[in-house]
């Protein structure tokens, strides 16, 4: 079946649960079509919960935090690294967010050591400038700690009051910190699931910062809704699902995605080995000689102890701390800061340390038992190397591959191959395609992922999220989305005898091109189209003539879509559009329609425009005569608002 280049991107891949084979349906049959009805209804009556909590949240009003202060510069200005392009553009997003009367619910998405954390402190003082309480929620006991000391180090000149919250603290301590954020004494409080309990009621909270929100169960999340109201949130997450369908989800919640690495960063030398005694003696001591530390993770406690006789028998002059979490809690941060503080050589620990926590001087990791770890909690844990400018390096250590279930093998071969900077993404899409989408997104939306593949769902998603805004929620968008035109054409078909495309001479590789048609098909913007041009003259040379004339077919569309055209013909000199079929559609009610009828009227030598009878019913379309290219075509029309 031959496709046009212009329709390439309704091809998509099938990602479903691996290992179970798609069912394949007849070209021509209505099967398919129902089976994607049938996923659209479902996912509507998803995505109509998310749009109507956001459409409450809208309509609440929230604090409106003043412009930054000379302090908020001073804090920015005392960041150590430069901030990379994506750190700046969330930093942005998260202020004007701030500014606004609406309450904040933004998620921030970047990988591991993309400098989310940095982003948390700037918001937090920016509140706490303004007068209001900030918590900050996180998963683990360690990672509170690990929080406090960074926040603490961060905030350290400035008339910030800071406390933690965990497990570890005594029941004396507990009632004081209560105490104290109920009389407002305390600015910044971090900490687990226990600071969204019952008897702490914040004087004066103006923002909640939960890190890997993926991490909390089902009941510490109600908790929170219950708590945001109309306090400003802010999420951050190492891309625990598909960062496409979080795109896709934005209509729920605001999304800033941080893709630029820090500079000098380098990826993490990611290796499969065998429990090989030389290979973990080889690799300790190359990292204690260049001054560097070590993390051990073995993830039983029963016999952890052993691992560090082991170690300190292989180096006897190394020096080895062991941290789990049925350590008492003054020793275990104690045994923390000492790491951190570069006291000890080796940490040997469980996944305690998996979530957040920053070593800059750590640069090599022992995974134990690797083939028991879920994708992303590997990723999590091998981003605790490789924070710094030095070279790191992680050890996945596994039994032999033929004794490894296979899931664990695609698991282990998953985790090795994703190792570049930012691959955060392609793990979560890998997990998505070994455990299936069921799991990762929920009962309510597992069958018929499988049913229809992964993209076709997020296209789907993306089409009933568009239905929900110009129907059921039309008077909520309508007022946020003035001064963008309505475009009221989703999809333009061209079909012509001119030669619009990339020659075989120009771009040999079938893969190349088809690459580069798929990009073209998602270029919303005159500049994205410039950049793209750019980018292959700098690769292929200038562009020929039929290249020439397939970007213009992009800009054709365009204001073909913006004037209510949906098919074009343009074929032996002669241009035909056909207008919108649905004669019900609001564009036929619409001034811009109007302006084109008088605009026709004016010019009855160079356009002729009628209703004309189709299989489908009469069409109502435009003609032009004598239009011998695509540039020619885009020059026919007038420029209407």
């Amino acid at each position: 079946l031959y496709v046009s280049i212009h329709l390439i991107h309704k091809i998509s891949k099938y990602n479903g649960k691996e290992g179970t084979k798609p069912r394949i349906y007849k070209l021509g049959s209505g099967a398919w079509d129902k089976i994607k009805l049938k996923a659209k209804k479902r996912v509507k009556e998803v995505a109509f919960n998310l749009i109507e909590a956001y459409a409450k949240r809208k309509m609440k009003k929230g604090f409106v935090y003043g412009p930054d202060s000379s302090m908020q510069h001073e804090l920015e200005a005392s960041f150590l690294y430069e901030d990379t392009p994506d750190q700046i553009k969330s930093t942005t997003d998260v202020k004007i967010d701030m500014e606004s009367p609406q309450p904040m619910d933004r998620l921030i998405c970047g990988d591991v050591g993309f400098g989310k954390t940095e982003i948390a402190i700037r918001a937090a003082f920016k509140a706490i400038d303004n007068n209001k309480q900030v918590a900050v929620l996180v998963p683990t006991t360690v990672l509170a700690f690990q929080h406090f000391k960074t926040f603490t180090k961060r905030l350290k000149n400035f008339p910030v009051t800071i406390d933690y919250l965990n497990r570890f603290r005594t029941t004396k301590e507990k009632s004081t910190i209560v105490e104290e954020l109920n009389n407002g004494r305390i600015d910044l409080i971090i900490g687990t699931h226990q600071i969204v309990n019952n008897k702490i009621n914040f004087k004066n909270l103006g923002l909640l910062i939960v890190d890997e929100e993926q991490k909390f169960g089902v009941s510490v999340k109600e908790k929170i809704r219950s708590l945001k109201q109309n306090i400003d949130v802010l999420t951050l997450t190492a891309t625990p699902i598909p960062r496409t369908l979080q795109y896709s989800l934005m209509s729920a919640r605001d999304l800033s995605i941080i893709n630029s690495p820090p500079q000098n960063r380098y990826p993490i030398e990611s290796n499969v080995i065998s429990f090989d005694e030389n290979t973990i003696r080889d690799a300790i001591n190359f990292e204690i000689n260049r001054d560097g530390q070590v993390f051990f993770v073995h993830n039983r406690i029963e016999n952890i102890q052993e691992v560090k006789n082991m170690i300190l028998r292989l180096i006897p002059s190394a020096h080895v701390a062991v941290v789990h979490g049925r350590l008492e809690g003054k020793i275990l941060e104690k045994t923390m800061l000492e790491f951190i503080n570069g006291e000890y050589d080796v940490l040997v620990s469980t996944t305690i340390i998996e979530s957040g926590l920053d070593v800059p001087n750590a640069n090599t990791i022992f995974i134990n038992n690797a083939h028991n770890f879920g994708l992303s909690d590997l990723h999590q844990m091998r981003g605790r190397v490789g924070r710094s400018n030095k070279k790191a390096f992680c050890y996945f250590i596994t039994p032999p591959y033929s004794a490894l279930s296979s899931d664990a093998q695609k698991r282990i071969q998953a985790i090795e191959q994703f190792a570049a900077l930012g691959s955060g993404i392609q793990i979560a899409m890998k997990d998505l395609e070994i455990r299936g989408a069921g799991d990762l997104l929920g009962g309510e939306q597992s069958g018929f992922i499988n049913d229809i593949g992964f993209e076709t769902y997020q296209k789907i998603l993306t089409e009933a999220i568009e239905e929900l805004k110009e129907n059921e929620f039309k008077s909520l968008y309508d007022k946020s989305e003035k001064g963008n035109p309505k475009t009221f054409v989703k999809e333009i078909q061209i079909d012509t005898d001119l030669e619009v495309l990339f020659p075989d001479h120009y771009i040999n590789s079938v893969s190349e091109r088809l690459t580069l048609y798929n990009r073209l098909g998602t270029l919303k913007s005159e500049n994205e189209l410039e950049t793209y041009q750019k980018e292959i003259e700098d690769r292929f040379g200038p562009l020929p003539l039929q290249a020439e004339a397939l970007l213009d077919s992009v800009r054709l569309k365009w204001k073909a879509a913006h004037l209510g055209i949906e098919r074009i013909l343009l074929k032996k000199n002669q241009f035909i559009g056909y207008f919108i079929a649905n004669q019900e559609s609001a564009f036929y009610q619409s001034d811009r329609f109007h302006q084109l009828l008088v605009w026709v009227q004016q010019n009855p030598n160079r356009v002729n425009m009628k209703e004309k009878q189709t299989k489908n019913g009469l069409r109502l379309r435009l003609a032009f005569n004598k239009v011998s290219s695509v540039k020619q075509a885009i020059d026919l029309f007038p420029d209407l608002e």
